[in-house]
């Protein structure tokens, strides 16, 4: 995993020459924005995390953007948008929202879609030129950034048994597939609807809460199945900077 701050940062398992590889569940090198983009590394070793990585690269007085730029799930095992929603996530229990942030998807995601981004080979010169806007941050109750999708859906396949609001409007009561959450650009800053093939039916509002008896949360396409009473994805109080055209 490739992680570009506003200036030079080697921290644990970084190595002091560029060139070298890392082993690391995120292989990560660290150079300078204006410096030659160098190819990312995969590695099967663990390594720092995305919470240690923006902790180093905070240590930087200053550091005003970092740059996000995930290889392919293939490469890496982990999801672009997983690896930025971690990353943003990190940010903001560090207080710094204030730091602008970029992402160089290797490919078209959901949060691509969501704010209108570029990938691959044309997001890079986006990243390191274009100009922060503060955007709505969406976050869930377990302290968890969306950057791109949600859903709420039943365990083990079967159909999500329960209720869910998008802030007073009621979404379903009973039994539906999956209830789909995404965040958007505009106020108040995130949107939900019951899961369709047709496009619509969505409402937005400030939060999407979701009870039910079977209840587990799919985020950024990673069920975690333990199962829930509750889920809410809501606004934070801080909105973030990300980059964009």
């Amino acid at each position: 995993m490739l992680l570009l701050f506003g200036s030079t940062l080697l921290g644990p398992n970084v190595p002091s020459d560029p060139e070298s590889a890392v082993d690391a569940r995120y292989a990560v090198t660290l150079v300078a924005v204006s410096s030659t983009l160098l190819a990312p590394t995969t590695g099967t070793a663990d390594g720092p995390t995305p919470a240690v990585l923006v902790e180093q690269a905070l240590e930087d007085p200053d550091l005003t953007r970092v740059i996000v730029a995930p290889p392919d799930v293939a490469e890496s095992g982990v999801e672009p948008d997983v690896f930025l929603s971690e990353i943003v996530a990190a940010i903001m229990k560090q207080d710094r929202l204030d730091v602008e942030i970029a992402y160089v998807a290797p490919y078209e995601t959901p949060a691509t879609k969501v704010y209108g981004l570029k990938y691959g080979a044309n997001a890079m010169a986006m990243a390191e030129s274009g100009v922060a806007q503060s955007l709505p941050l969406i976050r869930d109750d377990a302290a968890t950034v969306l950057v791109g999708r949600a859903r709420h859906l039943g365990a083990e396949d079967a159909k999500l048994h329960g209720e869910a609001y998008v802030d007073s409007d009621r979404l379903f009561d009973g039994d539906v597939d999956a209830v789909e959450i995404e965040p958007i650009l505009e106020e108040p800053g995130v949107r939900g609807r019951v899961a369709r093939w047709l496009p619509g039916g969505w409402k937005t509002g400030r939060a999407v809460q979701t009870g039910g008896s079977n209840l587990v949360v799919e985020r950024e396409g990673v069920v975690t199945e333990r199962l829930v009473k509750r889920s809410t994805f809501y606004r934070h109080h801080i909105d973030w900077k990300l980059v964009g055209p």
